[in-house]
């Protein structure tokens, strides 16, 4: 725990370790282990140990605690462990004279039940604060506590007993002598008992009277409600806090106390009414006080954790090795507080939060027997992994944009807010909810970053501004991964879909001698994804120009795959490439990879090689600019001429001589059969056939 609350000051503490005294323990189990034995065993079932050291006639344990282990917070907690390697039954504390219970609804009232699942309160008349007396104040300061009076003693005192915060209370000092749990208002302050004002905002949960906070709920009381030495009536809260409404205050309020760290990593809810009278007898015994009114607010019985786990001994064989029988599985799980429903379920015990499914219970039966009887064999008829089709698929992908000078990027999943409205999101990836399509992050770790990704570009681009302030203008670079959108259901995941994101920007190659320089254009990121699209064993993409939101105008296009629009290309906007001060052209890409990949490879069709010989035509063509050569190439392919083989392009021209409008395009046609040589009267037949059909539906000129 990071601090010891004691009343009216904060003293800093460990937040790794757990003091466990030795003697306390033989209080709780019968142990017939030395501490330095004892050490090593609860080292072998997983708790750590960091140090053990003799006080007096005392021993302690300084226990390392994992986060998932709020149960070993408490002497109890370590008892059970030790229950369950030793056979050894636990000797629970219990109050040897059930207090009063009353169940005076007139005394709490929780309107917040979703952050205070239950709370319990009781009043003690009569007390007398004072000094503890001499066992109480050794057994603390053996732990680390310093003692302070006996009602904050006693509270201490049965947290590290049995896991379970308390606050003490002056009733004298709670108007109308009735507690409410709620939510804080929005600019509510209060003094803590470090005599710090605090403001609190309205997600954190406040102990009230009928005017004022009295507590922030699981964390620390307030200042003017403390216990003093002339406090003759105390109310005794033990409660249970929501662990992650705690955190998230704790780290608001950058106050971290014992009670939040228990909290935090999760108590024993069934506990409560036990931990109330344990303290209420010491307070009776120990500070002359007589236990009144009683209340348990209980809203919604915490249901049980069910664990489903068939053939509990062959899953232990086959996860560990270890054959372990039948009826020590059982043993070592009922030590563990695990009850057994039939011969398939389990149900957890309460304070056991870490407990959900059935591998859990595999890892408690093999850290009990002992990791170190887990045997060095590998596990049986282990065969080699391989990769998936896809996988197999993507490495291809990769090698191949390595091959042409590509470089891999990684970058955040996640991106600032101001990029939803700059970059158009590729088809596909926004379908669940369009009226709220973006994930935000409640508590991003890079400020400014609160958004899960939509698209790959924002990191590519800030991937190149990082080597253009390098001086590295010439660049080629590509990144796959997945992007986020809301699913549009409120119990579904996110939706992921994996994309791919091309970039590139400069000179192809720098001049040198009988060498002119090529600065990278629209052709050669189009020449990439074709060849990437290519290594994937894909059918090829079509290109139709259109005006994309972050690409300039007459210089962008959409993607398709198999009639189904899957990206965009061409030259980042003149605003973008002004707004990360690029200073040259960037032409950038981004496209569905999942939706090619999850439509398969295209069939390997093997034929001979042509016997007779081909004839090739040229035609050069007048076009409007908003079309490419792959509207001219599909149309020539819906002509359905037979003899025409093969379709490719030879050359473009646009500047002087033509209208701003229009452009040059020259295309080769390839014209064969397999039966016979083509006459040239055949080939011109159909070449002007091809041609007369361009000009009825493209509307091109001959050049």
């Amino acid at each position: 725990p990071l601090f010891c609350l004691h009343f009216g000051r904060v003293e800093p503490r460990s937040i790794i370790f757990m003091n466990i005294s030795y003697n306390w323990l033989k209080e709780l189990i019968d142990i017939d282990l030395p501490p330095k034995l004892l050490a090593e065993q609860l080292t072998l079932v997983g708790l750590e140990l960091d140090g053990l050291h003799q006080i007096g006639e005392d021993h302690i344990f300084d226990i390392e605690v994992t986060s998932n282990r709020g149960d070993c917070l408490s002497h109890l907690g370590v008892a059970r462990e030790i229950s369950a390697f030793s056979d050894k039954d636990v000797i629970s504390p219990h109050s040897r004279n059930e207090q009063p219970d009353t169940n005076d609804p007139n005394l709490v009232k929780i309107e917040s039940p979703d952050a205070c699942l239950r709370f319990t309160a009781r009043i003690i008349r009569d007390v007398k604060i004072g000094p503890s007396p001499k066992w109480l104040v050794e057994r603390l300061e053996a732990i680390g506590e310093r003692s302070i009076n006996n009602a904050a003693d006693i509270s201490n005192f049965v947290m590290h007993e049995l896991g379970q915060p308390m606050h003490v209370f002056d009733l004298n000092k709670v108007e109308g002598r009735s507690i409410i749990v709620r939510y804080a208002k929005s600019g509510e302050k209060i003094t803590t008992l470090d005599e710090v004002e605090r403001e609190l905002s309205t997600s954190m949960v406040v102990v009230c009277d009928k005017s004022k906070p009295l507590a922030v709920g699981g964390v620390m009381g307030g200042f003017d409600s403390g216990v003093t030495d002339d406090t003759t009536d105390i109310l005794l809260e033990v409660a249970y806090f929501d662990r992650d409404n705690i955190r998230e205050t704790s780290r608001a309020l950058n106050l971290s106390t014992e009670a939040s760290y228990h909290f935090e990593r999760g108590v024993d809810i069934e506990n409560l009414v036990k931990a109330s009278n344990r303290a209420a007898e010491l307070i009776c015994e120990l500070a002359g006080g007589t236990a009144a009114e009683f209340v348990d607010v209980y809203p919604t019985k915490a249901a049980a954790t069910e664990i489903e786990a068939p053939c509990l001994k062959d899953e232990v064989r086959r996860l560990s090795g270890l054959d372990v029988e039948d009826a020590e599985i059982s043993r070592i799980l009922s030590k563990l507080g695990l009850e057994k429903l039939s011969e398939t379920k389990y149900k957890s015990p309460t304070w056991r939060h870490d407990l959900a499914i059935d591998e859990d219970l595999v890892e408690e039966v093999v850290r009990i027997v002992g990791y170190d009887k887990v045997g060095e064999e590998l596990p049986y008829a282990l065969s080699a992994g391989e990769y998936q089709p896809s996988e197999i698929r993507k490495r291809k992908l990769r090698q191949t944009l390595a091959s042409i000078g590509f470089d891999e990027g990684l970058s955040y999943s996640f991106i600032d807010e101001r990029h939803d409205q700059i970059f158009e999101i590729v088809p596909g990836v926004i379908g669940g909810d369009e009226i709220a399509p973006f994930i935000s992050i409640k508590d991003p770790i890079i400020e400014g970053s609160s958004r899960m990704r939509p698209t790959l570009l924002p990191g590519l681009l800030s991937s190149a501004r990082v080597n253009f302030n390098h001086q590295n203008r010439n660049l080629k670079l590509y990144e796959i991964g997945k992007v986020f959108a809301n699913s549009g259901s409120e119990v579904d995941l996110p939706d992921e879909v994996e994309l791919m994101g091309l970039l590139i920007t400069g000179e192809l190659f720098t001049v040198n001698a009988g060498v002119s320089a090529h600065t990278n254009d629209f052709f050669d990121l189009k020449g990439a994804i074709d060849s990437a699209i290519d290594s994937l064993n894909a059918a090829p993409l079509l290109y139709k120009s259109a005006d994309i939101k972050h690409l300039q105008k007459g210089q962008s296009a959409e993607l398709f795959f198999e009639d189904k629009k899957v990206g965009f290309a061409g030259l980042l906007n003149d605003e973008i490439t002004a707004s990360y001060k690029f200073r040259q052209n960037v032409f950038v890409a981004e496209i569905a990879l999942q939706t090619i990949l999850e439509a398969g490879e295209l069939p390997s069709n093997y034929q001979p090689l042509p016997v007779f010989p081909g004839v090739t035509r040229d035609i050069s063509m007048q076009i409007k600019r908003t079309l490419s050569f792959d509207d001219v190439k599909e149309a020539i392919r819906e002509m359905n001429f037979e003899l025409c083989r093969n379709v490719e392009f030879a050359d473009v021209f646009e500047g002087k001589g033509l209208p701003d409008d229009e452009r040059s395009l020259t295309i080769r046609l390839e014209y064969r059969s397999d039966e016979r040589t083509l006459t040239e009267e055949e080939v011109e037949k159909i070449h002007e056939q091809i041609l007369s059909g361009l000009k009825v539906t493209l509307g091109i000129r001959q050049r």
